[in-house]
């Protein structure tokens, strides 16, 4: 050993933790390391600062034999002292000497086991049957590892689970309130005990209609937890009442029972399709399917009791959710209340879709109107506060004698229009109005000379609508501006404003309509002989609308008018009628007369400057693509040359 080289040992202090504790199923817990100031009193809890340096000089050895001579005295006085060792590194040092013996030791036989003369190694024979473990155990303490293991993780799931399902609870309670206040700044709500009620009626506007319109408001707690959260899902839903179920409109169908009476075919009001918007709920298309079956009931109910009360000339029917009217002879309205409460009943009651064109949202929008203004009247009826000696009305109605209203006046003041009444007239309003249009339209597509036009006005009333209709001749409208009209169709009759501010009132029947336009389309080829002579130059000798002489016009009068040349050698006679058509006459001078017989009367000379006999024009077979322009081509060639 003494041959051996110097190794170099590094002094650190001793890292092994010291074992605390060891549990039942083998798991060691040691104690944690001393930090530096925590090991550096440990240390210092060692030195015995009462000692003298001689004392100290002495060494380690003699404080070690003193200390083991006075055991037995310390435990005959019963106090136990701790005696720290003098020297802090003398542990350390004894540890250092046995690790360098035996690595001096190891290095030894290793030099020896080197050369291979004295010793050698040999490699030792093991039993394979010593040292592995059962593959029973083996299984069974994997087992046993895989249930604890399984255990943990299951215990692991519980918690979460049971903290998802509180976030959900408490998440779905916040969603329910927050739709809750949705829910509320749309729809009056109020609290009965544990429920929550809504109203759909329109009670608050004035509505007297006996049903209550209640609905409820739920939780849906129809919810898998376990599955995915659907993106419609709705933390609400309500409850409506069977009653109000489904979809209701009201089918107003005009319907003819003559064939020279126009059709206006069937219009569906207050029909509303269940078509969700984007960022709606289900909810509130319920809520508002709802309230439109309301709304149809109670105006089909108020429609129901005025058509009961209402005595006309031609009664009403009721017959379940039918009304019947004949606003006009051969003409019938029918008033239905259609509801139903599922699709496919709705489906098989009605095969055919509904077209656009058939809902009509002029007429929606006043029945709206009028439903409303029955409400205000409803609210506007309470009696208010007022003196008892003269009570707010006119004056008219407390005077007496000549200047006091009569039965009659004040019987009209207290009468009021029902909301049956105002669809009625409504309703022939928008008949009249129809059939005025197609009578002008069908004029215009059979008669091509004269030009007939209609100008509709945009601005009209609910029970009045005005239309300009002017008579044209292709190319001469600025000199044929003679006949201009204006219709004012109103409820049951037209009236017919004049250019000159005469005023003519026709019924509701439709050949009256027609008769007069074709009357004014005659007139109107005569007035344009009249402005064009006057462009030509030519003469009026006589004009009438209305000539007493001549076949009997079984429409209207037929008109007349004889204009004469610049030089006044020609003249032209046109008579026109609406049935009879147009003739025209020409009248040539005497001396181009070949036929005129002698006279022994008239020998003088200036009688021959006189014109002759009429001659009758083949209108058919000039040219000129309407008659304004072949009469145009006449006077041009019976007019002489300058």
């Amino acid at each position: 050993m003494s041959g051996a080289p110097a190794v170099r040992v590094s002094i650190e202090s001793s890292c092994e933790r010291q074992v605390q504790e060891v549990s039942l199923d083998g798991l060691e817990t040691y104690a944690p390391p001393l930090s530096m100031s925590q090991n550096l009193a440990k240390l210092a809890q060692r030195i015995d600062f009462g000692q003298s340096s001689d004392e100290d000089e002495d060494g380690p050895e003699r404080d070690s034999r003193e200390q083991w001579s006075k055991p037995e005295a310390e435990e005959d006085e019963g106090m136990v002292k701790f005696q720290p060792s003098l020297w802090p590194w003398d542990s350390v040092r004894n540890n250092l000497r046995s690790s360098l013996t035996e690595m001096c030791v190891l290095h030894d036989v290793l030099s020896v086991l080197k050369d291979k003369k004295y010793m050698t190694l040999d490699p030792v024979s093991q039993d394979p049957s010593v040292g592995k473990t059962p593959q029973v155990f083996q299984l069974l303490s994997k087992k046993k590892s895989l249930a604890t293991a399984a255990q943990l993780l299951l215990r692991g799931a519980e918690k979460l689970t049971k903290s998802v399902v509180e976030n959900q609870e408490q998440r779905r309670q916040r969603d329910f309130n927050s739709e809750l206040l949705r829910l509320r700044s749309q729809w009056k709500l109020r609290k009965v005990g544990d429920k929550i009620l809504g109203d759909l009626s329109y009670r608050s506007a004035g509505s007297m209609f006996p049903h209550h319109g209640t609905f409820e408001v739920i939780k849906n707690t129809d919810l898998d937890l376990d599955k995915k959260i659907p993106d419609d899902y709705c933390p609400l839903n309500v409850q409506i009442p069977s009653e109000l179920e489904g979809s209701a409109y009201i089918k107003v169908s005009i319907q003819k029972q003559s064939p020279d009476i126009g059709d206006l075919g069937t219009v569906n009001l207050f029909r509303r399709q269940a078509k969700a918007k984007p960022g709606s709920q289900m909810w509130h298309l319920k809520l508002e399917a709802a309230q439109n079956v309301l709304l149809c009931k109670e105006i089909f109910a108020q429609l129901s009791r005025e058509a009961v009360q209402i005595k006309s000339q031609i009664p009403h029917i009721v017959v379940k959710n039918q009304i019947i009217s004949q606003p006009f002879p051969g003409l019938q309205l029918s008033i239905s209340l259609c509801h139903s409460t599922g699709e496919k009943k709705n489906q098989r009651a009605s095969p055919d879709k509904s077209k656009p064109d058939d809902h009509l949202y002029v007429l929606e929008h006043n029945l709206h109107q009028l439903i409303r203004e029955f409400h205000k009247q409803t609210l506007s009826s309470v009696v208010m506060p007022h003196p008892a000696s003269a009570p707010f009305s006119h004056k008219r109605l407390r005077m007496a004698g000549p200047m006091a209203y009569d039965k009659a006046e004040i019987s009209s003041l207290q009468q009021s229009e029902g909301l049956l009444e105002k669809i009625i007239k409504q309703a022939k309003h928008i008949f009249l109005r129809s059939r005025t249009a197609r009578t002008i339209d069908s004029l215009a597509s059979r008669i091509e000379d004269p030009q007939i036009q209609a100008h509709w006005s945009n601005i009209n009333d609910v029970y009045e609508s005005s239309v300009k209709v002017l008579i044209t001749s292709q190319g001469y409208e600025q000199i044929c501006k003679s006949i201009q009209l204006q219709l004012n169709i109103g409820v049951e009759q037209i009236r017919v404003v004049h250019r000159d501010g005469r005023v003519i009132t026709l019924s509701h029947q439709e050949q009256e309509l027609q008769d007069f336009l074709l009357s004014q389309m005659s007139q109107h080829q005569v007035h344009a002989v009249q402005q064009l002579a006057k462009v030509m130059g030519w003469h009026v000798l006589s004009f009438s609308n209305h000539v007493g002489l001549g076949p009997i016009e079984s429409i209207g009068n037929a008109s007349a008018i004889t204009v004469a040349s610049p030089n006044g050698e020609y003249a032209i006679s046109v008579r026109n009628g609406p049935e009879s058509g147009c003739k025209v006459l020409v009248q040539f001078p005497r001396s181009q007369a070949k036929e005129l017989p002698k006279s022994d009367v008239v020998q003088d000379g200036k009688w021959t400057h006189l014109r002759g006999p009429y001659k009758e024009v083949h209108w058919g077979r000039m040219e000129g693509r309407n008659f304004v322009y072949k009469m145009e081509l006449l006077m041009a060639a019976l007019t002489p040359c300058p």
